[in-house]
């Protein structure tokens, strides 16, 4: 197998962690970001050169841009680019401050966007590559006290579904990856809750709550599995435009999907009806 480069943001934990070691040793090269650059010690002692760290923070966008700019002038050809940063925030919306409600998006959505945004160009000019976008069950189907989690993985999908369409001209594919529950440290490291009010604790968003507290909760997903299932996609042609990770994500999805498709269908004739009449 060819050794190929890849850019992945987030390898400190979680699933850019467990991607970015499955890389390393099967001897492919990783352009990694962290928020502190110690995180990546252990690794960078065992790998040497073949992993290239850079420290960001992806609501920085000069900073995205800086960064990837870097990469590929120092590395030369990534062959892939790994949109992985991102933490969840759970609270209805009411409990959540204004402050909590633009970081999160500036950090899941607009970062997101910036780093694609600033990949593009090299991956044109280098004749093409592929994009993987880290998204969640929860970009298809929405969950009490997750709303701006999901407005911003909802948002990300529909980018990223753009995207693909309007990079397949240059040889650049995109895959949308919505895992479902994994045993990372996700619950422990990236999930952030807003202030309580009392009056959602009769509301089904206090349920939400109650799970991001249980630290003792066990996922049933294998994020190692769930990782070389997102590596082994990039030998996929053409790019799979989604792959759903884990039995908790493809039975949300499913319902969600099959319940939307029943309402949609449940009104053909009322959408119809607004059209012109044809000839006029």
């Amino acid at each position: 197998m060819a050794q190929r480069t890849w850019l992945i943001t987030g390898i400190s934990s979680g699933f850019g962690r467990h991607m970015t070691e499955q890389l390393l040793e099967r001897g492919d090269r990783v352009a990694g970001t962290v928020r502190n650059l110690q995180a990546a010690d252990d690794l960078k002692a065992a790998y040497g050169d073949r992993l290239w760290v850079a420290k960001l923070d992806v609501t920085d966008t000069a900073g995205i841009y800086t960064v990837v700019n870097k990469a590929f002038e120092q590395l030369g050809r990534i062959d892939v680019v790994v949109s992985n940063a991102g933490y969840g925030l759970i609270g209805a919306a009411e409990e959540l401050t204004d402050e909590q409600i633009v970081h999160q998006i500036n950090t899941n959505l607009v970062g997101s966007i910036q780093l694609v945004r600033a990949a593009l160009p090299h991956l044109r000019a280098q004749g093409g590559g592929r994009i993987i976008q880290l998204s969640t069950v929860g970009g298809q189907a929405a969950f009490p006290g997750g709303s701006l989690y999901h407005a911003t993985k909802w948002g990300i999908e529909g980018f990223a579904e753009a995207v693909m369409q309007e990079v397949a001209p240059f040889n650049i594919g995109v895959t949308i990856v919505e895992p479902g529950g994994a045993r990372t440290n996700f619950r422990h490291h990236s999930l952030k809750l807003g202030p309580r009010m009392e009056a959602y604790d009769i509301s089904p968003a206090a349920g939400a709550r109650r799970i991001a507290e249980d630290k003792t909760a066990v996922s049933m997903g294998d994020p190692g599995k769930m990782a070389k299932i997102m590596i082994d996609s990039v030998d996929q042609h053409p790019a799979p435009k989604r792959i759903a990770l884990g039995s908790d994500s493809y039975q949300a999805i499913h319902r969600a999907l099959t319940g939307r498709l029943a309402e949609l269908e449940a009104q053909r004739e009322l959408a119809f009806s607004t059209d012109f009449p044809k000839g006029q």
